[in-house]
């Protein structure tokens, strides 16, 4: 919110306090200046009258000027195109201090200068407010300008100070100028006179305009005829606060349907009578139709915005902009104004749709106070009455309600202090109540407050405690030590998982990456282990950060092609982070590896992360949070192939419990994100978090001897050697000691000698005690069982 130092003086008297107090005294409040902004700048100005202009006798562009400044005459060089004699200027003297730097006695290719001719952009006024002429030349002044004139700044209304308030979320209300300046005179303690303009709209003879809405986007709708103004220049002190407010001044009739916005809050829009032969406005959502706007710009309509229209054509896209075919221009002889209430979450999506953030646009987002219509209805006809000799009144006609009631709360300064902390007085209670304007009556021992409309944050008591608590300051709270409960600082075991994961993955090389949790509907398609019911944003910022994720794989194979798109090969990423469906929320364990494991370029070694990188990192990961081997089992992918490589991938189960993926990207995927072979698994925490993990048991190493023996079986191709290893573990038992310590495949071969269709597996498996030295004639017997066994379970033959 921007608002001026002359703006606020109209409704407030400031003017024994600077800006900078004023400003201090706001921001106190709650009410945030963020910066104060000078409309122009200057020290040692004066207007002067050009008396003669020559030509420089060493330059084909500079001129030599004599200029009465009123109490002499100077001569001065300028370099500018439209300085002519006779011409009225504002003069830097020497010694002047303006935004570029001081002002000194020069001399310019031989001729004596003594001063500087400005231009409002060396005056420091923002060039958005200046047209082109003033742009490329100094200024010239109106021919009733006086010559000698030390204040040129205030004779032109450019010696204003601009407040930049950065408002609260719920303080909407000070987007208006008269509720900024009620703010104002609550903080100051100090009468505020806004104009009053109730009832001006109540007069007019009997009208044939007919005003309707076919959608509950519009609630409320007022319209009214001025059959005839007269446009014009507006007076200077709309023109000089709408620059203020950084709005550029077009003629009387325009500035006043934005100058009332500003006073009230209430965006309004004037149309063209002749415009709307039919005199029906309807307002309507569902149109589709190419619409151009004021700003000569065409915009595609959808179902979703609200469109003004008048015998189903559009004129205006509500609360955003009006249309070019519309608008008021020199010719416009008599005008239809329109004031209504649209619903600010349809006007924040056609505003974003459409990129046109609007001064309306921007208020009806930010929400209306419930009677500002009318109160911008009776001051634009006010207005118009008196600056735009508005003439052939029709009567004001209304389509629908505001549904208004005034918020009435009843307070207790006792229940205030204690909810507040502080020891207020009754009487100094009451008195910020009637700064505030809220009426307040005495009831017995509560005070009862009826709010003002534009209040619309005021609901409940403690509302009106932090009312009274900043207008009072916050210095009046006592200074107490909390109390709290001693405790001792602790990880809960969602936070311990986090840790040792983060800090395992580390330890190996793994780096953290950290994704963006809003996803296109793309990568929803493509989550690994989604949600059934995905979280979709009701008002996304694009189309790919439309939904809430249901997986990390997607966002880690994005980071994956970043990283190699820059020439980084070797790769080793993980990330935990939740995902989200539908009233479900799921921690996850992604990691993603692509390039060299192992790479030594002096001794030409490399080693390439395959899927079974991953799965000893997982195993280790499981194991080292007590969930070992017997409990964790890989089975063949047949749940996630679009994904994952089919015949390069594994589900893996805690127990019954799927816990994840695991496996290289499908090459397809790859393709898609432009990406090298890359292996990765996402795990779901909360299998983890759920299931109890066995203890992690440490003991001594054996200090007897380690016995190792080679088997070398043949099996059917279908035959899973992990089946194979189960089988060999469950012979593992002497005398209630698992004596088989390791069981390791070295050799899987097919081919000569190998019947088609089967298999040759060769494994290590090493026999050791913790108790005694094994004897030979032991092993051999668990030998011999383990042929047994695995004939049995998977029809081994042992090769020969």
């Amino acid at each position: 919110m921007q608002i001026s130092r002359k703006w606020l003086q109209q409704y407030v008297d400031i003017s024994d306090l600077s800006i900078e107090q004023v400003a201090d005294r706001l921001t106190n409040s709650g009410s945030e200046v963020e910066g104060i902004e000078k409309m122009s700048q200057g020290s040692n100005l004066v207007i002067g009258e050009v008396v003669s202009c020559e030509d420089h006798p060493d330059s084909d562009h500079l001129h030599v000027c004599m200029v009465n400044l009123g109490d002499s005459v100077e001569q001065i060089v300028c370099g500018a195109p439209n300085v002519a004699a006779n011409e009225k200027v504002i003069v830097a003297r020497v010694g002047a201090k303006l935004p570029g730097g001081e002002i000194k006695e020069s001399v310019i290719r031989g001729v004596e200068s003594k001063g500087m001719l400005c231009s409002l952009l060396e005056l420091g006024v923002d060039a958005h407010h200046l047209s082109e002429e003033s742009k490329n030349g100094i200024e010239l002044l109106d021919k009733d300008a006086p010559i000698g004139c030390d204040d040129p700044l205030g004779y032109l209304g450019l010696d204003d100070e601009i407040m930049d308030i950065g408002l609260t979320p719920n303080r909407n209300d000070c987007l208006a100028a008269w509720s900024m300046a009620l703010e104002t005179g609550a903080v100051l303690e100090r009468e505020v006179h806004i104009p009053n303009a109730d009832g001006a709209s109540d007069v007019g003879k009997a009208t044939k305009l007919k005003v309707s809405s076919e959608t509950d986007k519009c609630p409320l709708f007022l319209g009214k005829v001025i059959g005839s103004i007269k446009i014009g220049p507006s007076p200077k002190w709309i023109q000089e606060l709408l620059m203020a407010a950084g709005i550029k001044s077009i003629n009387n009739v325009v500035d006043i349907s934005n100058i009332v916005m500003l006073e009230t809050g209430q965006p309004l829009h004037f149309y063209d009578i002749d415009a709307l032969p039919a005199q029906e406005i309807t307002v309507k959502d569902h149109i589709h139709e190419a619409y151009t706007a004021l700003d000569g710009i065409k915009y595609d309509l959808c179902d979703e915005d609200i469109v003004i229209t008048t015998q189903n054509k559009p004129i205006g896209i509500a609360g955003v902009m009006g249309g070019d075919d519309s608008k008021i221009t020199d010719e416009t002889k008599g005008i239809i104004i329109e004031a209504a209430i649209f619903d600010h979450v349809a006007i924040r999506n056609t505003a974003r749709r459409l990129n046109l953030n609007t001064d309306a646009s921007i208020r009806y987002q930010k929400g209306i106070e419930p009677m500002a219509t009318f109160k911008a209805m009776d001051r634009a006809v006010q207005l118009l009455v008196e600056y735009a000799d508005a003439k052939d009144l029709e009567e004001t006609v209304q389509f629908g309600s505001n549904h208004y009631t005034p918020t009435e709360i009843d307070v207790n300064v006792e229940r205030i202090n204690t909810l507040l902390g502080t020891d207020f007085q009754e009487d100094e209670v009451v008195k910020v109540l009637n700064n505030l304007h809220l009426n307040p009556q005495k009831q017995d021992k509560d005070i009862h407050v009826i709010v003002p409309s534009h209040r619309t944050d005021l609901i409940i008591e403690e509302d009106i405690a932090e009312e009274i608590i900043r207008i009072l300051g916050y210095d009046r709270l006592p200074i107490t030590m909390p109390q709290t409960t001693s405790t001792l600082g602790s990880l809960n075991k969602r936070q311990k998982l986090r840790r040792r994961l983060r800090t395992a993955l580390s330890d190996l090389g793994y780096n953290e990456a950290i994704s963006y949790t809003l996803v296109s509907k793309e990568k929803i398609d493509q989550a690994v282990m989604g949600q059934c019911e995905v979280v979709e944003l009701a008002s996304p910022m694009s189309e790919d950060r439309r939904y809430v994720r249901s997986s990390i794989l997607p966002s880690m194979l994005d980071c994956v092609a970043y990283n190699q798109a820059r020439s980084m090969k070797d790769i080793a990423l993980f990330e935990i982070s939740n995902t989200y469906g539908v009233h479900h929320v799921e921690e996850r364990l992604c990691v993603a590896a692509s390039g060299a494991l192992h790479k030594n370029r002096w001794q030409k070694f490399s080693v390439e992360v395959d899927f079974y990188t991953l799965k000893g990192v997982l195993s280790a990961l499981l194991e080292s949070l007590g969930f070992d081997g017997n409990r964790v089992r890989f089975k063949t992918n047949q749940i996630d192939t679009k994904n994952f490589h089919p015949y390069r991938s594994a589900e893996v189960y805690l127990g019954k419990e799927l816990l994840g993926m695991i496996g290289e990207v499908h090459p397809l995927v790859c393709k898609q994100y432009d990406i090298e072979r890359t292996v990765a698994m996402e795990i779901n925490l909360e299998i983890l978090l759920k299931n109890k993990a066995s203890k992690v048991k440490f003991t001594e190493v054996s200090k007897y001897p380690s016995v190792t023996r080679d088997f070398a079986f043949v099996v059917k191709e279908e035959v899973m050697v992990a089946d194979i290893i189960s089988s060999i573990k469950k012979n593992s038992r002497l005398n209630k000691e698992n004596i088989i310590q390791q069981v390791e495949v070295f050799d899987v071969y097919t081919g000569e000698h190998v019947e088609k269709g089967y298999k040759s597996i060769a494994l290590s498996v090493t026999f050791q005690s913790f108790e005694r030295t094994l004897k030979d004639s032991e092993i051999t017997e668990i030998y011999n069982k383990i042929l047994e066994t695995l004939k049995q379970d998977v029809q081994a033959e042992l090769r020969s």
